[in-house]
């Protein structure tokens, strides 16, 4: 099948169906061909399109690692690339694709989650402080979800490289969204050092689209204050 023939197939499927019915629909499709068309809707305009294109873009990285382990690999250090500035592209969508992949599969989470910490973190003069910190708040909306879905599904992944501590200055973002997706993040990682922090965020009432198991819900800053201080034993 062509690659343009893929792309359209692909996105056929994502016209009407539910994330159940178009995931069964792609795993009876070449792992590899299911996706790279996944490639060109993961930065798509439409949320709930680009949304789910991310979540499959998780089980077909996987499906395919267990297939071809190096082709998988080839996959991820396409995110990688395409949030290089030599890229010339943005890299959209490529955090949270990474995470996604992440939670699904083991042995590239354990590959590549240095990667995704590292754009939280600023280059440095030792050899072992190579940052690709991230300044750009509409990509850091992306990279802190990616770090709060990972903390949701490997939290030890995060926590063994001291990632908890590169979250926390995200508390104090000018970017609402940012904020909250850290103060998420914070809340499952369980951050203790957050919750001074955490807590004047209680009140914030700043909404924003989250995506969560297929569907996109509205919440609100506060709301997720709120919670990360109640899973760190606290209540405002």
């Amino acid at each position: 099948m062509s690659s343009r023939t893929s792309k359209k197939k692909v996105l056929a499927l994502f016209q009407g169906q539910d994330l159940d019915q178009i995931q069964t629909a792609l795993d009876c499709m070449p792992a590899k061909d299911a996706v790279n068309a996944l490639f060109s809707l993961i930065c798509r305009d439409e949320l709930k399109l680009r949304w789910r294109a991310i979540t499959c873009m998780g089980t077909q990285i996987a499906r395919l690692a267990t297939e071809d382990m190096e082709e998988a690999r080839v996959m991820m250090r396409r995110f990688l690339w395409s949030l290089n500035d030599e890229s010339g592209g943005i890299g959209w969508g490529a955090p949270e694709s990474m995470a996604e992949v992440m939670c699904n599969h083991t042995p590239l989470a354990e590959e590549y989650v240095h990667m995704l910490i590292s754009y939280m973190r600023e280059d440095g003069d030792e050899l072992h402080q190579d940052g690709n910190y991230i300044e750009h708040p509409l990509l850091q909306r992306g990279l802190l979800w990616a770090v709060a879905r990972l903390a949701g599904c490997k939290p030890e992944l995060l926590l063994t490289r001291g990632a908890e501590k590169d979250v926390l200055p995200y508390l104090a973002s000018a970017d609402d969204e940012v904020r909250g997706l850290a103060a998420l993040a914070c809340g499952r990682l369980g951050v203790a050092e957050a919750k001074d922090a955490l807590q004047p965020l209680c009140h914030e009432t700043a909404t924003f689209s989250y995506y969560q198991k297929g569907e996109l819900i509205q919440v609100s800053l506060g709301q997720l204050a709120q919670e990360a201080l109640e899973a760190l034993g606290e209540v405002s």
